[in-house]
């Protein structure tokens, strides 16, 4: 073996190793560098959280909570440091009226006061007011609408319909005024969080014809401009919004398949062209260069003429050549 060949390697070995050390030093700093920032006293407090799932009217009990650390900086505005505070003095009970996920901090604004009930009225806006109508497994959106959601409602009467108020928080089906929920039911009540106007509205709109929900998409806020609808509007009515954009996506593809048969056919049309250019070209004399001609002979006569003198005059005779 060359000395260079194990001068060469043994370059090697030692470079390795060094990277090897390097690695291993840089990554014991860091080690150390991340345990001293663990070590710095961050201050801290408790706080309680929800132990288990809690719904809407749930007796709060001290087995339902537990006290975590949390950071002092972060606490959230209306949390409890202690179950005792979140527990009501003198043997009075407080109940869940938002409900409370497993680990959720529990918060003075999703439970009733000392003593109170859990009831619609402690979970209503300030000024807003709880209204219900009724409803049937058509007319209540085949059980779909929840507490939480929000609908337009619909008043139907003397052949016309006209959306009588959009964007309504439904509080309750039935009895139910979980806003967690999340399994549809049949409903016959619905009641639903509005104004004091709203209501009076909603109370007159039941007496004289038939109330509707539909429900609303949950990023929707917008109010649209509607106009009523009567019998004269069922005939060649407005295409659904789904068609139409069948429709229109239909009429694009159809739109991009001509055009790409048109593509094809010219596309075509310039390959024969080129094609037939390149034969020409292929077949034509190059510029500056003449094609040599061919020189034809004519063929020899057999025949001779000679001339004879007599006097000034001169006569021609034909005379066969001799082979």
């Amino acid at each position: 073996m060359r000395f260079t060949t194990v001068l060469s390697l043994g370059l090697s070995i030692i470079l390795a190793m060094a990277a090897v050390f390097g690695v291993r030093q840089f990554l014991a700093d860091q080690s150390e560098r991340i345990a001293n920032v663990s070590t710095v006293d961050v201050p801290r407090n408790t706080i309680v959280v929800a132990a288990q799932p809690m719904r809407f009217g749930r007796l709060i009990e001290p087995s339902s909570l537990r006290v975590i650390d949390w950071p002092a900086a972060t606490i959230p505005e209306g949390a409890f440091s202690t179950i005792e505070d979140v527990l009501a003095p003198d043997g009075e009970s407080r109940y869940v009226m938002t409900a409370i996920e497993s680990g959720e901090p529990v918060l003075a604004s999703k439970i009733t006061g000392a003593g109170q009930r859990a009831t619609l009225s402690t979970a209503l806006d300030p000024g807003m007011k709880a209204v219900s109508i009724r409803v049937n497994d058509v007319l209540g959106v085949a059980g779909f609408v929840l507490p939480g959601d929000r609908v337009d409602i619909m008043l139907t009467r003397e052949g016309t319909t006209d959306v009588l108020l959009q964007g309504v928080k439904v509080l309750a089906i039935d009895q139910l005024a979980d806003d967690r929920a999340n399994q549809p039911s049949i409903a016959r009540t619905v009641t639903m969080e509005v104004s004091t106007l709203e209501a009076q509205k909603l109370t007159l709109a039941a007496t004289v014809g038939i109330l509707s929900l539909a429900l609303r998409n949950s990023a929707s806020s917008e109010v649209e401009a509607i106009n009523p609808v009567n019998i004269n509007d069922l005939g060649g009515g407005p295409t659904s919004r789904t068609l139409i954009s069948e429709q229109v996506k239909a009429l694009e593809d159809a739109r991009l398949s001509e055009l790409e048969e048109k593509v094809s056919q010219v596309d075509e049309l310039v390959s024969k062209r080129v094609a037939k250019l390149r034969q020409e070209m292929e077949t034509s004399p190059q510029p500056g260069v003449e094609r040599q001609k061919e020189l034809v002979m004519p063929p020899e006569d057999p025949y001779a003429n000679i001339g004879v003198y007599r006097g000034a005059g001169r006569t021609e005779y034909k005379v066969k050549k001799a082979e």
